[in-house]
């Protein structure tokens, strides 16, 4: 065989037709640099699902701002002044009583108690002497007058009106309301004001003074002289000194009952 013939290169085995190629993975695709975690634990974190929160936690109620202490004492509002004033008013002179029993019978019926406070019908108690007697009476202060205490308004204004026997507010007039009671005035009348439940004698200045000598008048010892020796002004009587058999003996007597030597 010549030696310029082409060399022809022998087949491989079958064995090395069929061996398997291990190839490179492809490489991975880079992540982007946004925090996340790398793809090697990618899968890992895909394959555990997110935990779910406790069954409990879903149940509570949504936190609730702490309460406030309570204050220790809350101050009450003042309460507003009253409104209601003292006025005079002219009625008919002889029916003071049943004019104010209609008028207290009106405002209860018309409901004007808030406007509404009293009246009041001014008087006193006097001593006087009638027959030989001491005699207790009642006398009116200011006959065919009223004191009332009432909010002044037209409401008011229109019940006092309408009431039989009434005139009108003293010193007020169509165009002028009525001036109330000046607080003197008004503290006066009060601590003069006499009821029937509470009233007591009005203090009447005797006809003599201490050191005076007396005879009494009426009584056990009538006809006696004697000294004064104290007044008591409060319940009316005075102290005198009498001689009862030869002895000076004390007796209290009203001021009637003596009259000055």
């Amino acid at each position: 065989m010549p030696d310029d013939l082409p060399t022809e290169t022998p087949p491989a085995p079958a064995s090395d037709l069929h061996e398997e190629v291990t190839l490179p993975p492809p490489p991975a695709p880079e992540a982007e640099d946004n925090g996340a975690a790398p793809s090697d634990e990618a899968p890992a974190a895909a394959e555990a699902p997110p935990e779910e929160p406790a069954a409990e936690a879903e149940e509570q109620p949504p936190d609730e701002p702490p309460l406030a202490p309570p204050a220790a004492e809350e101050e009450q509002p003042a309460p507003e002044p009253s409104k209601k004033r003292w006025y005079v008013v002219k009625v008919q002179s002889g029916r003071e009583e049943s004019i104010k029993e209609a008028i207290e019978r009106r405002v209860k019926i018309e409901g004007l108690e808030e406007y509404f406070g009293q009246i009041i019908i001014p008087v006193e108690r006097v001593t006087e002497m009638r027959g030989g007697k001491r005699v207790v009476k009642t006398r009116k202060l200011y006959p065919g007058y009223l004191m009332c205490e009432v909010e002044y308004n037209d409401r008011i204004l229109y019940l006092f009106r309408e009431t039989s026997g009434v005139g009108d507010f003293v010193g007020g007039s169509v165009t002028r309301s009525p001036p109330p009671m000046p607080d003197r005035e008004v503290e006066a009348m009060l601590g003069r004001q006499l009821t029937e439940s509470v009233a007591k004698d009005r203090p009447i200045k005797p006809k003599f003074d201490r050191g005076d000598r007396v005879r009494v008048k009426d009584g056990t010892f009538a006809q006696m002289e004697g000294e004064v020796k104290e007044i008591l002004e409060a319940k009316n009587l005075v102290r005198v000194e009498l001689t009862i058999f030869g002895r000076p003996v004390p007796v209290e007597l009203e001021y009637w009952q003596v009259e000055p030597i």
